[in-house]
């Protein structure tokens, strides 16, 4: 398909119908027990989200201790509907996030992610050991 130079040089798909995405995973750099996210500035992933005629699943990316009580959100601030954590996987709730599997006497969930201990699989690739 032949492509035309968009804005900042990035190419696009000239003669396509848009393709509107069902869901949408985005990261952040923080997130509240609202289902807010501290983004990278300036709202451009949830102003384009509410571009969209039909809002999209949004799923974000984050680390548990990115987590914070509370991100005073803006006003095209869009709340997420999942966050992904290495702890497991929250949903939002009219209340608010809601963790799923709670763990057990500090176990993790059964939907975390193992811990990847790179030093286990390649012990040295990181120089420890070295003087």
């Amino acid at each position: 398909m032949a492509l035309a130079s968009g804005p900042l040089g990035i190419p696009y798909p000239m003669a396509s119908d848009p393709v509107v995405p069902t869901a949408a995973l985005l990261p952040m750099n923080g997130w509240d027990e609202a289902g807010y996210r501290l983004g990278y500035g300036r709202g451009f992933f949830d102003r384009t989200l509410a571009s969209l005629a039909k809002k999209p699943v949004v799923i974000r990316v984050s680390y548990e201790l990115a987590k914070m009580k509370t991100i005073p959100p803006q006003s095209w601030d869009i709340p997420m509907d999942w966050v992904v954590t290495e702890r497991g996987i929250y949903r939002r709730d009219p209340e608010g996030l809601v963790f799923l599997g709670e763990p057990v006497a500090g176990e993790p969930s059964t939907l975390a992610s193992p811990v990847c201990y790179a030093t286990e699989v390649d012990p040295g690739h990181f120089g420890e050991g070295k003087e």
